[in-house]
């Protein structure tokens, strides 16, 4: 017979505040993971049910107020789009669409990629969604966009890597989405052989936008697929001497107490850049365990994050509504139009995608930003595919608008969080570890 134990009302009392603790830890538990989901679904269907129906790709941009009649409506965008096939992963895996609807979405995206406008295998910046053609995104930027092109085929790969051991239909899918990755000829974008890949180049001027690209900035990807490439790869001399600048890259310059790492080589001036050069190459390159003789890609990244944390924390210009709950700063909408946002160049701007996006590196900070802006009296901040894109209390503005690239990283980045979904299908490319090798990287999965 078990002994009876008699508890003195002290200790009662004592274990039913525990069990009300735990109650409600576990009901905030529910509550964060409920909210992370909410907001994975919202910004999914930017890339679902807002989709370009010709095409089934992104729109550049979506306006949901008609103050300013949109003229660019039909305007997808390739990067932006590499974004978005990984978020519709996401809504597979979430079970906001079904496995055999995002077949069938993804055979429409990649056969009329196959038929699309490229120029030496790679595809321009954007594209006119009814006919494939090519949209200038300025005068002379209207031929290969090579950075573009690289976030899109990280997009690619990671629906390659989901599918290529599905039935008969989802390996179909992954041997075209191979054709098309195997036809960029990266090599080609050395201009002729140059120790340094260069973003563009036009039918019509040739070399004349002469953007050779160095880092450190958002483009990383786009060296590592460049490497990795079984049928155009470039020299690991390119990213030793165009990317890292003959080991210039590297800084040992401290802001808001954090080493920066590498040099955010934009401006001279810059401590560091927008946040989104933390994102768009890491939604399929996992920097947790990623570094060469340059860096370590997760001190890099996180420390990135961080710092844009403090300054709103600190707040050096006294904007209203900056703290530890109002962070994050990107390039996006302001009352300036698009322009770039980082902690020396703050307009007063706070662009959702930044904080949100950056999950993996500040997940209490990124959740406090989170619960800030689905907070009720916060509703005009938020619409029917997730946060808006960029807002000021200090200027007292906002506007019901949406781009692309901001919108695609926040399923992403939240799922990399929660589960490293796309860093494992991305990093079990093979050409992904052929191209990291190749470059002198160490990794683990």
């Amino acid at each position: 017979m078990k002994r009876k134990i008699l508890y003195p009302m002290a200790a009662l009392l004592l274990m039913a505040a525990c069990t009300i603790k735990n109650e409600e830890h576990a009901s905030a538990a529910i509550s964060e993971d409920s909210l992370l989901t909410k907001v994975q679904y919202q910004t999914f269907q930017y890339f679902w049910n807002n989709a370009e129906p010709t095409s089934g790709l992104a729109p550049e941009r979506t306006h949901m107020d008609d103050i300013y009649p949109q003229n660019d409506k039909d305007v997808v965008t390739t990067g932006g789009s590499g974004f978005g096939l990984m978020a519709i992963l996401v809504g597979i895996e979430r079970n906001f669409i079904t496995r055999e609807e995002g077949v069938k979405h993804f055979q429409k995206i990649v056969n009329y990629l196959d038929t699309a406008d490229r120029f030496y295998g790679a595809w321009p910046h954007w594209l006119h969604g009814p006919t494939g053609k090519t949209k200038p995104f300025s005068k002379k930027d209207d031929g290969g966009d090579l950075v573009e092109t690289a976030f899109l085929v990280q997009g690619l790969l990671t629906v390659r890597e989901y599918f290529k051991d599905g039935n008969e239909e989802e390996k179909a899918l992954a041997e075209k989405i191979d054709k098309l990755w195997r036809e960029v000829n990266w090599n080609w974008y050395t201009k002729g052989g140059e120790d340094v890949l260069y973003w563009h180049w036009s039918p019509n001027y040739g070399w004349e936008m002469n953007f050779p690209v160095g880092g450190y900035n958002e483009c990383l990807i786009m060296y590592v697929l460049a490497a990795g490439s079984p049928t155009y790869s470039i020299k690991p001399e390119a990213y030793h001497k165009g990317w890292a600048r003959n080991d210039s890259i590297k800084t040992d310059r401290v802001y808001y107490d954090l080493p920066t790492v590498l040099d955010h080589y934009e401006h001279s001036n810059d401590p560091v850049g927008p946040l989104f050069w933390a994102h768009y190459s890491y939604l399929g390159l996992d920097p947790r365990n990623l570094e060469d003789r340059y860096g370590n890609y997760w001190e890099l990244n996180k420390n990135h994050a961080l710092i844009h944390y403090r300054h709103s924390v600190a707040n050096p210009n006294n904007f209203k509504g900056y703290g530890e709950d109002c962070w994050g700063m990107t390039s996006s909408y302001s009352m300036k139009g698009y322009a770039g946002h980082q902690p020396n160049r703050d307009l007063g701007v706070i662009s959702p995608t930044a904080a949100l996006s950056s999950f993996p590196y500040t997940p209490e900070e990124s959740m406090k930003f989170l619960k800030f802006l689905y907070a009720p009296e916060r509703d005009s901040l938020v619409g029917e595919y997730g946060p808006y894109d960029a807002f000021s209390f200090e200027h007292n503005w906002y506007l019901p608008r949406y781009l692309a690239i901001d919108q695609g990283p926040i399923p992403v980045m939240i799922e990399n969080y929660r589960t490293g979904l796309l860093w494992k299908l991305f990093m079990e490319a093979p050409e992904v570890q052929e191209g990291l090798t190749k470059l002198g990287f160490s990794y683990s999965n």
